[in-house]
């Protein structure tokens, strides 16, 4: 199963967009740590019985490969204020999320159906159904 953080594990666009969103917020002088880049499939199918058969808090509404992670163009993201993940600053993850559409990414807190302030993504116009027929970036 492969749940990672890294940004090397994205597709090499998105893995370029995803640093100089990093560097753009550390130059507004807020850290931000990537929770999660590529996901495979049952990685995903984990994370969607989270809240489902498992317990917790339901985190996706995507099974395995319904998810623009587990095609390698998506990654999520915390900032961090005085070494710890701040979750509940609506205006600095309002500011994270324009510097990343200031990359040209999608930010997932601008949704109106499943808003995911921690989410950002690089699709070049693709869509899910693209990816799966084995388009790519």
């Amino acid at each position: 199963m492969v749940n990672s953080r890294s940004m090397s594990d994205l597709n090499p666009k998105v893995a370029a967009m995803c640093s100089e969103f990093v560097n753009r917020c550390k130059a507004q002088g807020i850290d931000v740590i990537i929770t999660s880049t590529y996901r495979d499939g049952e990685a995903q199918d984990k994370l969607y019985a989270q809240g489902r058969t498992e317990p917790g808090k339901k985190v996706t509404n995507a099974k395995a490969g319904q998810s623009f992670h587990n095609w390698r163009v998506a990654f999520d993201f915390v900032p961090i204020v005085g070494g710890k993940a701040v979750w509940s600053d609506d205006a600095l993850w309002t500011k994270c999320g324009e510097i990343a559409e200031g990359v040209g990414l999608e930010w997932a807190g601008r949704w109106k159906k499943f808003n995911e302030t921690a989410h950002c993504q690089y699709t070049g116009g693709l869509t899910l159904a693209d990816f799966q027929a084995g388009k790519t970036l």
